[in-house]
């Protein structure tokens, strides 16, 4: 095939069209349920204009905590997720003994099965009888035995813990495939020029490596706000009142009751959120960005 020949607009007609059918009209019909009456409990349908976004953003309600909840998770997990998940990825990339299984032992939590972590850490956690708090009793250290899931006060940190472990080795493989990609005769000529090791991840290493990092970055803000599974299996959005809970679980729940127009409301307000955030991300992280 020739890479450089120039094909007619028509060759992506059909996939236009399968992608204009099954996903943004369902979209646009379930943004514009969002402005009726929609419920299981009649079968009219009204149209009610902006009420069902006035009684998410009501104060007397719930929902402002939940996108609240769930803007505060994206925000922290997809920071640390990066972090961790850069620190890793340079030291991954060292000539060391053993690194592929390094590697695999990082990237392992990853491909488990969300519900299952969610099950073993309820398990782990369980602040009775729990292994992590039987173990710290058993040192003597009984002031640190909490209540991780059971308490208003940790469980939304606990939550996001967990997802922090199960999601930062994904990351690191990403990053490391980031950081093989940049060409070693960037660093040879940086070792010429007498540069350090922070100089050279200053002003090399992060440069190039931007691009995969806005990737990475838009990935865990994307997966941030539609987060159901693991808080799913851990709190359903417990204790408490809305203490862990977030916009899919609160979808899942107002479908469940039977209240499908505020369903809906909630994930048009995630839509506009994913779209907004992602695309600020996508700019602020690729405007400075180098590319070899």
């Amino acid at each position: 095939m020739n890479k450089r020949k120039v094909y007619p607009g028509y060759f992506v007609l059909g996939a236009l069209i399968i992608y204009l059918v099954f996903m943004v009209i369902p979209g646009l019909i379930g943004i514009g349920f969002s402005f009726t009456d929609w419920s299981a409990y009649t079968d009219e349908l009204n149209f009610v204009g902006w009420e069902n976004f006035k009684t998410i953003f009501s104060p007397e309600e719930n929902y402002v905590k939940v996108i609240s909840n769930t803007l505060v998770f994206t925000f922290v997990t997809t920071i640390i997720k990066n972090v961790f998940g850069l620190l890793l990825a340079l030291l991954l990339t060292k000539h060391m003994r053993l690194l592929n299984f390094h590697r695999g032992v990082m990237f392992m939590p990853s491909v488990l099965s969300t519900l299952i972590v969610g099950m073993v850490f309820t398990s782990i956690l369980n602040p009775a009888e729990g292994l992590l708090n039987v173990t710290l009793r058993s040192i003597g250290l009984d002031a640190l035995a909490l209540p991780w899931l059971t308490s208003s006060q940790y469980a939304f940190g606990t939550v996001m813990a967990v997802d922090i472990w199960k999601g930062t080795g994904y990351i690191m493989t990403v990053l490391i495939a980031g950081l093989m990609s940049i060409s070693p005769t960037y660093y040879e000529a940086a070792d010429i020029d007498s540069a350090n090791g922070f100089q050279k991840l200053r002003y090399i290493t992060l440069p190039l490596l931007m691009p995969t990092l806005a990737t990475t970055t838009v990935m865990n803000v994307i997966y941030g706000l539609k987060v159901f599974d693991m808080i799913y299996a851990l709190t359903n959005g417990g204790p408490g009142k809305a203490t862990t809970e977030v916009l899919y679980t609160e979808v899942f729940k107002r479908f469940g009751t039977g209240q499908y127009a505020v369903g809906t409301a909630l994930s048009s307000v995630m839509f506009v959120f994913m779209v907004i955030i992602g695309i600020f991300m996508i700019r602020v992280m690729t405007k400075d960005e180098v590319v070899e």
